[in-house]
């Protein structure tokens, strides 16, 4: 019984001594008079305190902050106890000094100052004491972006002009400039290097500028097949920097249609429906997009585009892009174009390039007729492209986007060689109205001019990727433009609804007819585990005819990314 009291009694005094070494003690701070003790509170001093020694460090604080004020007299006159309970410290604040002037060496990089109201033909600036911290810390960086994170800056030789202004001396300490040695990537361990060096512009033996570093991996943002995962690092030993890069591969390849088939009766052969549009990117590591596009419609007109862009071939800022496009229409005629582009890369989203067509029809008929026949065209082309994404948003990656594409060159039938042009633009616009609404416009058209035309050569148009509500291919033209809008309501992070609102015009010479078309309708997306699954449903008109419910079309697609 005797051992459980002495317990409960050394419990009891180890309670009672926390209690008594917790007792909070009260700091309270006074100038010379009432107007001094206003600008004292001003900076929010802690006046309940544990013990002595942070009472000093408060004071302390004090005395920094009435500095960086203007008050660079302040000093501490009396600190004394008042009562076991309570402090009392007495400052001398003095008057306050609003300007102080800073020399700096004649050799001193003069462009990193920070813009000031001074003579630029002095050695000196002038600033208010109250900028005066934010002014270093600025300077300190602009000295750092020049590859130089250690160095220091200092105020010395600091003296009294008069009873409004103080001098001081700018004092430098420089360390040794870094440059990046090394860059390593962590996650992605085979990320193409070739987009380190052109498309970030992370090079090694660049200074070294954390801000900017930060700046240009942001623009993995704008590329589809990689990610960031965290902010960029970085090592510094006495003798090398090294910058690590944290970056993961994102999943880009994807497909989109729908293929069927079956053996025609008459001919006994298999014959394809349907479509398939297969983007395989970065498969190699190398940044390279494959495509295959295969169509056959309900015109009896088939399609078949192969594809291939090689992104800065040989580690160089140029690319090369190679394609194949077949076209047949029905039994009329076949169209073979080869095109070769080489591609420059002026940053993230700007590219432009020149390249060479040749294409090569036939016609098929056992006749030659005065609008169809056999030619061959070469074309030298100019291209620019222009994408803005937004790849955090997984139902509209791409915000903005801009291909146009112009050509010269010739048309060779069996009789006669002529001069041609074409010109081609595709574009659309997404406006973010809100988070929920937001309104898509797209343009597109073509045009080519040449003294003669054949059916063979002109345009086809006219579908999803065109004017909605007419079926694939069916409108043929010389000169089209289409306009189609859609404003869109987000249901869901996962589902929206819009419209559909088309235009359209054409000429065609060869009929010599002009037509103005009109496209209705509406449809929804939704993103699945498998991709994301479209519907649009749409019924065209020409301008001097009626809308029928039977011409209506519906579209169908599902885009699966793997």
């Amino acid at each position: 019984m005797l051992f459980y009291t002495r317990i409960i009694f050394f419990v009891f005094l180890l309670f009672f001594f926390n209690q008594s070494s917790a007792q909070s003690i009260s700091l309270s701070v006074i100038g010379e008079n009432i107007e001094t003790n206003k600008i004292i509170d001003s900076t929010g001093y802690i006046n309940t305190h544990t013990n002595y020694r942070t009472i000093e460090k408060e004071i302390n604080f004090i005395k920094q902050q009435l500095t960086k004020q203007g008050y660079i007299d302040t000093t501490l006159k009396n600190l004394k106890k008042q009562n076991d309970t309570l402090f009392i410290a007495q400052l001398t604040v003095g008057q306050r000094i609003d300007t102080i002037r800073i020399y700096y060496d004649p050799n001193f990089k003069v462009d990193l100052l920070p813009s000031t109201d001074s003579n630029p033909n002095e050695t000196f600036f002038d600033l208010k004491t109250t900028a005066l911290e934010s002014y270093l810390e600025n300077l300190n960086s602009k000295i750092a972006e020049e590859g130089d994170p250690f160095s220091t800056l200092q105020l010395v030789n600091i003296s009294k002009v008069n009873s409004n202004l103080i001098s001081a001396d700018l004092k430098v300490v420089s360390q040794k400039k870094r440059h990046i040695d090394k860059i390593i990537v962590k996650g992605y361990e085979k990320f193409p290097k070739s987009y380190l060096k052109h498309f970030m512009k992370l090079r090694t033996g660049k200074a070294f500028n954390l801000n900017k570093i930060k700046e240009k991996v942001q623009l993995l943002s704008d590329i589809r097949f990689a990610n960031k995962i965290k902010d960029p690092e970085v090592l510094f030993t006495q003798d090398s920097t090294t910058l690590y890069l944290y970056i993961e591969k994102a999943k880009t390849n994807n497909f989109d249609g729908f293929l069927g088939f079956g053996t025609n009766e008459d001919t006994n052969k298999i014959e394809f429906d349907g479509y398939m549009d297969l983007r395989l990117i970065n498969n190699l590591n190398y940044g390279e997009t494959l495509n295959l596009y295969y169509k056959s419609d309900e015109i009896d007109q088939q399609t078949i585009n192969v594809d291939a862009d090689l992104p800065y071939i040989f580690n160089s800022p140029i690319g090369l892009q190679i394609g194949l496009n077949l076209f047949r229409k029905d039994s009329t005629f076949l169209t073979a174009k080869q095109y070769a582009k080489v591609n420059y890369q002026i940053n993230a989203q700007h590219k432009i390039g020149i390249g060479i067509t040749t294409t090569n029809s036939t016609n098929l008929l056992e006749n030659d007729t005065t609008i169809l026949n056999d030619y061959t065209t070469n074309y030298f082309t100019l291209h620019y492209n222009y994408i803005k994404s937004q790849f955090d948003d997984p139902l509209f990656p791409i915000n903005f986007w801009i291909d146009f594409s112009s050509g010269i060159g010739s048309r060779a039938t069996n009789t006669i060689t002529e001069d041609q042009n074409v010109f081609s633009l595709d574009s659309y616009k997404i406006f973010n109205l809100n988070n929920r609404n937001s309104f898509y416009t797209r343009l597109n058209g073509a045009i080519l001019t040449s003294e003669n035309y054949l059916d063979n050569e002109l345009f086809r148009f006219g579908g999803i990727n065109s004017i909605r509500g007419f079926e694939e291919n069916s409108l043929v033209a010389n000169l089209y433009g289409v306009i189609s809008t859609e404003y869109r309501y987000r249901v869901s992070n996962t589902i929206y609804v819009h419209s559909v609102i088309d235009a359209a015009y054409f000429e065609n010479k060869l009929t010599d007819s002009k037509e103005k078309l009109f496209g209705f309708g509406f449809g929804f997306g939704l993103l699945t585990n498998a991709g994301l699954f479209r519907l649009n449903y749409s019924s065209g008109k020409t301008e001097n005819q009626q809308f029928k419910l039977s011409d209506s079309k519906v579209h169908l697609s599902l885009t699966a990314n793997f």
